[in-house]
C-alpha cells in the first residue's frame, strides 16, 4: 500500500469520527430539548391543577373567539369558558360581537363548572351589573350627567345598557316630540338617572333634562350677545296662529304675525314655511323672562320707502279696499302702503256712512289729492275719478199774479201792487200815529 493510499484512508477516518461525533452531538442536544419540553410541560400541568374554580368566582380573562350567540374567554384555566349572549349584556342582543371583540379583557364570574364535560360558563352581566349599581347610584346622587348608548328601540322609548338595563321614556329623549326613533339605535345620548330602584332593578334615565339645561345655559349666552335694533339671520322653526318663532343661533325668538309683513297677514303660514332662513331685526330682549321679540319686516326696506317713486299727486291708480270706518275707507294702493278717502270723497251724492256704496275688498279707482310719505299719510279721492252728475232742472218761478186765485183779485183788503200795500200800510199806521200824538 502505498503512502499516498494510507493517508487518504487516515483522512476518512478523520471525518468519519467527526460525523458520528456531531450525530451523537445532535442527539444529546434533541434528547435535552426534549427533556426541557417535557419538564415545562409537567410544569404547565402542574400549574393548571393549582388553579381551583368555584361558581360564583370573578375571574379576568380575554375574549379569543366569537359566535352568533356566545364567546369564548381564556382565563388561563384548563380550557376556556364561555358567555353565553345573555350573560354578554343587561339588554337584548343579535349577536355576540355587538358587546365584545376578539382581544378585549373582560371580568366574569363563573356561573357553572364541570370539569368532566370541559363546561364553563361565565357571565359578564353579572360582574358589570354590580359595579354599575354602585356608579348609578353616585350619579342619582350627584344628578351628574353621563354617556350611554343606545342598545335597542323598543314601545314607548329607548333601551341602554348601563351595567343594568337603563330606560330613556320617550316624553325623556329630546325636547321637542319625535314621532319616530327608529334611526336612534347606536347613538350616543347624555343622560341623567331620573329614577333608581335596585331591588326592582329599575333605571328610568333622560336625555331631555341634559339638553334642557345645556339649551338655556346657551340661551343665555346668546341673549347676552344680542342687542335691540340688530339685525342677523335666523330659521324659522315653528308656526302658530300668533306668529312664527325663529331660530337665532340656538335660541327661539318670536315674530309676532303684525311684524312678519309691512302688509296685513291672516295667518304666519300666508308668508313663510317651517325651515325657512330669514333676516330678522331684534325688537327687544329680555333675559329675565327668556323671551325675545324679532321682526321680519323692520329687517327689510320698508313699502313707504320706496313708495316714493310709484306715487305722485294727481295720480289715478287702482287699489283695494282694506277697511271701512265711519268717517271713510282705508284703501291698499301697494303692499303696506294704505290711504284714506274721507267719506265726503266717496261720492258725489250724499252718503250717511261709507257701507252704502263700499265694501271690503272691492277694487276702486282713486285720486291721489295727497302724499306725504314722512308721515305715512296718502288722501285719496273716489269722487274725483267720476263725472259729476248734471244738475237736476229746477222748475221755472211762476208769475206771482198767475199763482194768484182768481177770486182774491176782486177781494178789496189785499193790494197786488207795490203801490197798493204801500198805501194800505202806511194809512194804517198813520191813523194809529194820529192816535198815539193825541193822547199826548
Amino acid at each position: 500500500m502505498s503512502e499516498e493510499t494510507r493517508n487518504q484512508e487516515a483522512a476518512d477516518n478523520a471525518q468519519n469520527n467527526e460525523t458520528v461525533e456531531s450525530a451523537v452531538t445532535e442527539e444529546q442536544d434533541t434528547a435535552a430539548e426534549t427533556v426541557a419540553a417535557n419538564e415545562e410541560e409537567v410544569t404547565n400541568q402542574e400549574d393548571l391543577e393549582i388553579i381551583s374554580l368555584k361558581k360564583g368566582d370573578t375571574v379576568k380573562g380575554t375574549i379569543v373567539k366569537i359566535e352568533d350567540n356566545q364567546a369564548y374567554v381564556s382565563i388561563g384555566y384548563k380550557y376556556d369558558g364561555v358567555i353565553p349572549i345573555r350573560e354578554l349584556s343587561s339588554v337584548q342582543l343579535d349577536n355576540a360581537a355587538a358587546a365584545v371583540e376578539v382581544g378585549q379583557e373582560v371580568e366574569c364570574k363563573v356561573v357553572s363548572i364541570n370539569d368532566n364535560k370541559e363546561s364553563l360558563v361565565l357571565s359578564k352581566r353579572a360582574v358589570d351589573s354590580e359595579k354599575s349599581w354602585e356608579d348609578l347610584e353616585k350619579y342619582f346622587a350627584s344628578q351628574e350627567a353621563f354617556e350611554v348608548t343606545v342598545a335597542d328601540v323598543v314601545k314607548g322609548g329607548l333601551v341602554a345598557d348601563v351595567g343594568a338595563r337603563g330606560f330613556i321614556p320617550a316624553s325623556m329623549v329630546e325636547r321637542h316630540f319625535v314621532e319616530d326613533f327608529s334611526d336612534y339605535k347606536g347613538r350616543t345620548l347624555r343622560v341623567k338617572v331620573k329614577e333608581l330602584d335596585r331591588e326592582n332593578s329599575k333605571v328610568i334615565l333622560s336625555a331631555k333634562e341634559v339638553l334642557e339645561e345645556e339649551f338655556e345655559a346657551n340661551k343665555l349666552k346668546i341673549m347676552a350677545e344680542l342687542s335691540e335694533g340688530q339685525i342677523i339671520e335666523g330659521t324659522v322653526q315653528r308656526l302658530t296662529q300668533f306668529g312664527a318663532f325663529v331660530d337665532v343661533g340656538g335660541v327661539d325668538g318670536l315674530v309676532h304675525v303684525s311684524e312678519i309683513a309691512w302688509n296685513h297677514v291672516e295667518k304666519p303660514s300666508d308668508v313663510v314655511s317651517e325651515g325657512d332662513k330669514v333676516r330678522v331685526k331684534v325688537l327687544k330682549v329680555d333675559p329675565e323672562k327668556g323671551k325675545i321679540s324679532l321682526s321680519i319686516k323692520a329687517a327689510a326696506p320698508g313699502p313707504w320707502d320706496s313708495a316714493s317713486g310709484q306715487i305722485n299727486i294727481g295720480d289715478v291708480v287702482t287699489g283695494v279696499v282694506k277697511r271701512l270706518v265711519n268717517f271713510g275707507a282705508f284703501v291698499e294702493l301697494l303692499p303696506g302702503v294704505e290711504g284714506l278717502v274721507h267719506i265726503s270723497q266717496i261720492s258725489h251724492k250724499h252718503i250717511g256712512t261709507p257701507h252704502e256704496v263700499l265694501k271690503e275688498g272691492q277694487e276702486v279707482q282713486v285720486k291721489v289729492l295727497d302724499f306725504n310719505p314722512s308721515e305715512k299719510r296718502v288722501s285719496l279721492s273716489i269722487k274725483e275719478t267720476e263725472e259729476a252728475p248734471a244738475p237736476s232742472a229746477r222748475p221755472e218761478r211762476s208769475n206771482s199774479r198767475d199763482r194768484a186765485p182768481k177770486e182774491v183779485l176782486n177781494n178789496p183788503n189785499v193790494s197786488l201792487s207795490n203801490e197798493g200795500l204801500s198805501f194800505t200800510l202806511a194809512e194804517r199806521f198813520g191813523d194809529k200815529l194820529d192816535k198815539f200824538k193825541g193822547n199826548n
